[in-house]
């Protein structure tokens, strides 16, 4: 039997009979409740957020941010359901699974970190369910086959920070780089767009090297690169993990350029990596920086008001660049909804298709970290003014203009 949100057709039947004691009015009621504009089902949200492993401290500021995501869009209840992937790539095809086969979500949102969200990418398409990464890099949504057809994804892309990096370092006399990157999806992708900017600014590329997660030390690795004596060097990570190889340079007496990733841009890292993090350098979303930005800034007055509701929640000085990107993803999911809303109900796969359609058609949206022009071939719409160069100094970030 066809059902329409949370009503089926026997229910029509039995509230047209009870009308005849409460009335014409009843009857129109329970009609309305049940056309697919007007159904009364909420649009369910799935979150999946590495909460827990070595990309901790991604996933918990954006599960913190998604406690501020409106409870409702355009008159219709909006429920989040939150899963943690432990930030391991079979359980987030597993949370996946779940939240669409059991959980029937009309969008998700994650996963955290690159590996995860590319391990997700068959079973969301499977389900005809939108999804937007939270992760960096650009093989999540390029090129738009027919699998990404069904991805989105609101950080910048590693070619975006690659490119920062690279003309930064030329900037700055740079002609010798070494890399050193996770030994996984995200590390790989980082180095392809760093080698491939690097030569365009006639940067050699001397040493690459790879370490995992979890590695206790780098010190066979650093050695190696010390050996090539590069100007600079560019650790491709993300979260806490991401300290360890600036802090054994810095310990061997490294006296070059260090770059980081935007993988690092949160306070548990500078925490983590203290003071042997001073002077170094990484792109970064405006977030970071939002108060130093120039006035006409295009994201600057949305990032501060984003950053001033999540310290409202979790304090001064708690906000992280993982968390507005779950903002801007709930951002884009809000101008979204009520556009989906006038095809189909929640709850359904023309929903979701109408859905997937509304997010690839968003135009001028202003978020956290730019100005968001989506298209069939391009399901990031950022341009470089969501991008700035930051140095640390004293555990702070600092706005590098150019």
């Amino acid at each position: 039997m066809p059902r329409y949100g949370t009503f089926a057709f026997s229910t029509l039947r039995e509230r047209f009979t009870n009308s005849r004691a409460t009335g014409r009015r009843t009857v129109l009621g329970a009609t309305l409740s049940l056309l697919p504009g007007l159904a009364l089902a909420q649009v369910k949200i799935g979150l999946v957020l590495s909460l827990t492993g070595p990309a901790a401290s991604l996933g918990i500021p954006a599960r913190d941010t998604s406690t501020l995501f409106p409870k409702e869009v355009a008159g219709q209840k909006v429920e989040y359901i939150v899963l943690d992937d432990a930030s391991d790539t079979t359980q987030a095809v597993q949370d996946t699974k779940k939240l669409i086969s059991e959980n029937h979500v009309d969008a998700i949102i994650g996963s955290s970190i690159t590996p995860n969200s590319l391990a997700m990418i068959d079973v969301i398409a499977e389900g005809e369910t939108p999804a937007i990464s939270l992760a960096s890099s650009a093989k999540i949504i390029e090129p738009v086959d027919a699998k990404r057809h069904w991805m989105f994804k609101t950080p910048q892309t590693d070619a975006m920070m690659a490119s920062a990096i690279t003309e930064h370092a030329s900037q700055h006399g740079v002609k010798t780089l070494a890399y050193i990157g996770q030994a996984d999806a995200l590390g790989e992708t980082f180095y392809a767009e760093v080698a491939k900017f690097a030569q365009i600014h006639h940067i050699s590329v001397v040493a690459n090297e790879r370490f995992n997660r979890t590695d206790p030390s780098v010190t066979g690795q650093i050695l190696k690169i010390m050996a090539a004596n590069p100007d600079a060097v560019v650790v491709g990570a993300a979260g806490t993990p991401a300290a360890l190889p600036p802090k054994t340079l810095i310990s061997r007496g490294y006296k070059g350029k260090i770059y980081h990733n935007h993988g690092v841009g949160n306070n548990d890292f500078l925490r983590v990596c203290g003071a042997d993090c001073n002077g170094t350098f990484l792109p970064a979303s405006p977030v970071l920086v939002a108060s130093q930005l120039p006035a006409d800034y295009a994201s600057k007055r949305l990032a501060l008001d984003y950053i001033e509701r999540f310290e409202k929640l979790r304090g001064p000085g708690s906000v992280s660049a993982f968390g507005s990107y779950a903002w801007d993803a709930s951002m884009l999911l809000n101008s979204a909804i009520p556009v989906a809303l006038k095809s189909a109900a929640p709850g359904t796969v023309e929903f979701r298709r109408a859905l997937r359609d509304a997010l690839e058609a968003t135009r001028g949206l202003a978020d956290t970290n730019g100005v968001v022009n989506m298209s069939t071939t391009d399901h990031l719409g950022l341009d470089q003014r969501a991008r700035v160069m930051v140095e640390i100094r004293s555990a702070k970030w600092m706005y590098q203009p150019r």
